[in-house]
This record gives C-alpha cells, structure tokens and sequence, in this order.
C-alpha cells in the first residue's frame, strides 16, 4: 500500500504533508505534489496533515481519482524530491476545494 495525492492538490500545492514524511517520498512539480509508491511506507502520517484533504491511501482513494494512482508513479520519476515545507501557491485559498483541475496540471 501507498499514499495516492489526488487533484485537491493541483493549483493549491500546500506541503504541511511534506514535513512529517519520514521517507521523503513527496516529489513536487510546477503546481502539485506527488507521492513516490516505490518510497512511500504507508505510514499514514500525511493524510491528516493535507489542509486540503488531497492525500487517501491507495485502497481508499475515491474511485474517481483512482487514475491518480498511476499520475504519481509516473511523475515522481520525473520531479524532484521535496523533504521540507513551503509557501502554498498564490491563490492557494481559492482553488482548494474546486473540482475539474486535472486541465491546470502542469508537467
């Protein structure tokens, strides 16, 4: 098992999640967070850290985002790892609990 970052992250990029992961298994691209699947250790700990409830555990992602699964695999081989909390994105506030943001991912 591993812990999934769906698309509440996009646009919002909130890294309260990053600090108290002991496997710095969080990779962070231009606008979103991922989570490595081959680092993660299923700790958990992320999950209620996420201000804007992104982050699930494989097995209880919802089954809408469930794509997002292969969308972090994916691109924590191609972003840095980030181990240490920043600014969210300007806006951060406003696009939190919007729907339909897959569109503004950037890679």
């Amino acid at each position: 098992m591993t812990c999934v970052v769906t698309e509440n992250c996009i646009r919002c990029k909130y890294t309260d999640c990053v600090e108290v992961c002991p496997a710095d298994c969080f990779h962070e691209g231009p606008n979103f967070l991922v989570i490595n699947p081959q680092t993660c250790i299923d700790c958990s700990l992320c999950v209620p850290e996420c201000p804007a409830d992104a982050i699930f555990a494989d097995k209880e992602i919802p089954p809408a985002q469930a794509h997002f699964i292969e969308l972090n695999a994916e691109l924590a081989e191609l972003w840095p790892v980030i181990s240490q909390t920043s600014a969210p994105m300007h806006g951060a506030d406003d696009w939190v609990d919007q729907g339909g943001k897959l569109q503004f991912l950037e890679r």
